[in-house]
């Protein structure tokens, strides 16, 4: 079974998508269409602004997701039968298996973006990434620290990102490598994703949420929060609310799919993170680039 997956935030580059852009009429004017929908000309950016405005939080998710739909696009869905998205990747697969259109996608993207910017500005906190130590351990620890830190990606086997206030963080940084983990670094962002600190951001989220029309979907998306197949429209929203404050479970979801048949796993989007993680989770499965 072939199944597509779509990447989250840190998959950006410049000159992403100007490939695309320049290879079907179709896929040039939905790129454009996003320039009116946001109401700035974020093609300019991912095509040819400065790293620094592409890593701005409000506008490397709206090109994360415009890109993987366009990409998507351009392969034309490629007959896969489940989907799932790394934490902002989850809006794409709901695109590719028809739960959400296109502009109410991007315009849900976008109103995340800005809470979640709105959220890291009033309360400054940190992300940082833990590799070589059991899941287990290191949720164990982050229990013993004082303040908000909490197991916030586990991107595969070894490899969790943790996430909280700062002091909590460094905290569990210096605890984490004295039980052995090979690595604890802290990441470059200014806000705790996935963790209790989201919550403002979750709630703006939910009212934009709830104001936009979510179908019954084609094929079932493996979502961040739950990890299982789910089809229904009323637990996709719930599940995507959730998910700003819960912890993204990539390792999970991937074994879950593989458990439910998936040997092929297509990422589309920019960037070959995914891939990665995945021949981390299984190297018994195969996965590749959509283009």
């Amino acid at each position: 079974m072939k199944a597509l997956v779509f990447p989250g935030q840190g998959s950006q580059f410049v000159g992403m998508g100007k490939e695309l852009y320049d290879s079907r009429k179709d896929i040039k004017d939905l790129m454009e269409y996003a320039n009116e929908i946001l109401g700035f000309d974020i093609i300019s950016i991912m095509f040819n602004g400065a790293d620094e405005d592409l890593k701005k939080t409000e506008v490397t998710q709206p090109s994360i997701f415009i890109h993987s739909v366009a990409a998507l696009k351009a392969v034309n869905g490629l007959g896969a039968e489940m989907v799932a998205g790394h934490s902002l990747g989850e809006f794409s697969a709901l695109v590719a298996n028809g739960v959400l259109s296109f502009d109410d996608g991007l315009k849900l993207v976008s109103e995340r973006a800005k809470a979640m910017q709105a959220a890291c500005d009033a309360n400054p906190s940190s992300m940082a990434a833990i590799l070589g130590l059991d899941d287990a351990k290191v949720e164990e620890i982050c229990a013993t620290i004082d303040g908000i830190v909490v197991p916030a990606n586990y991107n595969c086997p070894g490899q969790l990102v943790i996430s909280g206030e700062t002091a909590s963080v460094e905290e569990a940084c210096v605890k984490l490598k004295e039980a052995g983990a090979k690595r604890a670094l802290l990441l470059p962002v200014n806000g705790a994703f996935h963790s209790p600190l989201m919550q403002p951001a979750q709630e703006r989220l939910a009212a934009a949420i709830e104001n936009t029309k979510f179908r019954k979907a084609t094929i079932p998306v493996y979502q961040n929060i739950t990890t299982t197949a789910v089809t229904d429209p009323e637990q996709i929203k719930n599940n995507l609310i959730a998910q700003l404050t819960g912890p993204v479970k990539w390792t999970q979801s991937v074994q879950n799919m593989i458990k439910d048949g998936a040997t092929n796993f297509i990422e589309v989007g920019p960037g070959k993170t995914l891939q990665g993680l995945i021949k981390k989770i299984d190297s018994e499965v195969s996965s590749a680039s959509a283009i």
